[in-house]
């Protein structure tokens, strides 16, 4: 099977995801607002799922997968049937691990909660809902963790489809948990049900993604015992092959907890409209950063090991180029149509447009770092192909330590758009350590050609920014109207901003044709590399 089939499979039910994701978190909006039960839930929700990120989907699946992979492809070491006995052994440790770190962190989590949310004893009610919250939302995190095992299982079998649907399942599962709690609620305005119902439907969500997801293995010819715990020297060699990933993946993952505690320590309601708004930013950063992220690894590495550097240089150039191209017209548009974004996707019902106001102030805090977070993503595997891992590791690191800094300054200050405002200086300077470290060792420095490219961007930028200035207030009314009259005025916002955009880049010559072209040439031979 071809990497671009499999790129569609995996790109096609990622927007399938991010859709319900979007109607998910536009129903939760409307029924819950941004209030305490909104606060204690997001917190609750934000647990599990930071562990997910650092040990399942992060240091687990970056150490697992090659190693089951190698066992797979090696015939004479036993093929599916040495994979399998190795992944079952990994198995069958995992599940007694995770579900004794679980049960330490549900019995902990006073502990825990206080650490990071210990404003919230000083209103009534809110640290102990999100205490309870948070311990039934924790088992999620056994669960999905399982899930990124047979993901990496299957994908390791070039089956990607199972594993880029699960995340569609969670959506429609806590979709459905949304509904049940405003239906149990009534005519009450006891928002602690709908939070009761959101946190039971995610541990559901966890349960029936890994049904799904045994049952998809099983289909595909997978199968793995539970048996003993034995600490194999594989499963040796897995474990340490975790701890240097885990402390990479841990700077992000710390930072967002970082972010997490100032923002509890700030009004009712600044946790909910944090995340709502950082929602918007994910949108470029996971299409555009984590692709590019993606696909220059391999590339790159291939033309360091064959010591090509005029070919590297060429090849990051590109990556620059391109990450500019999408980003700068993205983070401008998100800026100026910041409370049109906001207001017209998640205003109604308890979401007021109070706080959509101050959550589309939090949106242009944090899109002024959306270049950095994917240049961040462009520059790391100059590093990584060059097995230096640790580079970037402490350049994170460094900017960690200046975030909180800043924040002590700000937060105070400036409230919860300080605090974003925060995260996307630090990111700036991170992207810009990261170059000027490039830059001193020869591996990578900005071309004079690279420079005039993205001069033409800027200004087919703010061509683009200009007719949006005049178009957002001028349709107004519409995107504070009703649900049709939101959908066309925000449509017509994003189509107008972009045909302005790469109308004047093509007439200024911001796009590079030749580079289009090539890339549409070389994305199979790109996509053959297996560790996409």
């Amino acid at each position: 099977m071809s990497l671009v089939r499999n790129v569609g499979t995996i790109g096609g039910l990622t927007l399938v995801s991010r859709v319900f994701g979007f109607a998910r978190d536009m129903l939760l909006a409307r029924v819950l607002g941004a209030g305490l039960a909104a606060d204690a839930w997001q917190l609750a929700f934000t647990l599990p799922n930071t562990f997910r990120r650092l040990f399942a989907e992060g240091a687990f699946s970056v150490a697992f997968v090659p190693m089951y992979t190698r066992r797979l492809h090696d015939e004479e070491g036993g093929g599916d049937e040495a994979a399998d006995h190795f992944a079952s052994d990994v198995l069958s440790v995992f599940v007694w691990v995770l579900l004794g770190f679980s049960a330490l962190c549900m019995i902990a989590m006073p502990g825990i909660v206080w650490l990071l949310a210990r404003e919230y004893q000083d209103i009534p009610g809110k640290f102990e809902l999100s205490v309870w919250l948070s311990r039934v939302t924790f088992p999620y995190l056994a669960l999905v963790s399982l899930v990124a095992m047979f993901s990496g299982v299957l994908n390791a079998r070039s089956k990607f489809a199972p594993g880029a649907f699960v995340p569609v399942l969670l959506n429609i599962v806590m979709i459905g948990g949304i509904v049940t709690g405003w239906y149990l609620r009534g005519d009450s305005d006891d928002d602690m049900v709908v939070a009761w119902a959101l946190a039971i439907s995610l541990t559901l969500a966890g349960v029936a993604q890994l049904a799904y997801m045994w049952w998809a293995s099983r289909r595909a010819g997978v199968h793995l015992k539970i048996k003993v715990p034995s600490f194999t020297p594989e499963v040796k060699r897995l474990m340490m092959l975790m701890l240097p990933a885990t402390f990479g993946a841990g700077i992000y993952q710390i930072s967002q907890l970082v972010d997490t505690f100032f923002a509890t320590s700030l009004p009712q309601g600044s946790l909910t409209l944090l995340k709502l708004a950082d929602r918007l930013n994910q949108m470029p950063l996971g299409v555009f950063g984590i692709a590019l992220g993606t696909a220059i690894l391999p590339m790159l590495a291939r033309h360091i090991q064959a010591d090509n550097k005029s070919e590297a240089q060429r090849l990051q150039a590109n990556a620059v180029e391109i990450a500019m191209l999408l980003c700068l017209p993205c983070a401008v548009a998100l800026s100026i149509c910041a409370e049109a974004f906001t207001a017209g996707i998640f205003q109604g019902g308890k979401m007021t447009p109070a706080d959509t106001e101050i959550m589309g102030n939090i949106v242009v805090a944090l899109v002024c770092g959306l270049p950095a977070y994917v240049l961040v993503k462009v520059f790391q595997p100059a590093f990584f192909s060059r097995e230096d891992t640790r580079t970037p590791v402490f350049v994170a690191a460094g900017a960690l330590l200046i975030n909180i800094a800043l924040n002590f300054y700000v937060v105070p200050r400036y409230g919860i758009v300080g605090l974003a405002a925060a995260t996307a200086i630090t990111a700036t300077l991170n992207v810009l350590s990261l170059y000027t470290i490039l830059q001193v060792r020869g591996w990578f420095h900005l071309t004079g050609k690279l420079a005039g490219r993205i001069a033409r961007q800027v200004v087919a930028t703010a061509v683009m920014g200009a007719l949006l200035w005049w178009l957002t207030p001028a349709l107004e009314p519409f995107w504070r109207g009703d649900a049709l009259s939101r959908i066309w005025s925000l449509a017509a916002l994003v189509a107008a901003g972009a045909a302005a955009f790469f109308a004047t880049a093509y007439v200024v010559g911001a796009l590079d044709k030749d580079l289009v072209a090539q890339l549409r040439r070389k994305r199979p031979a790109a996509a053959s590399d297996p560790s996409n």
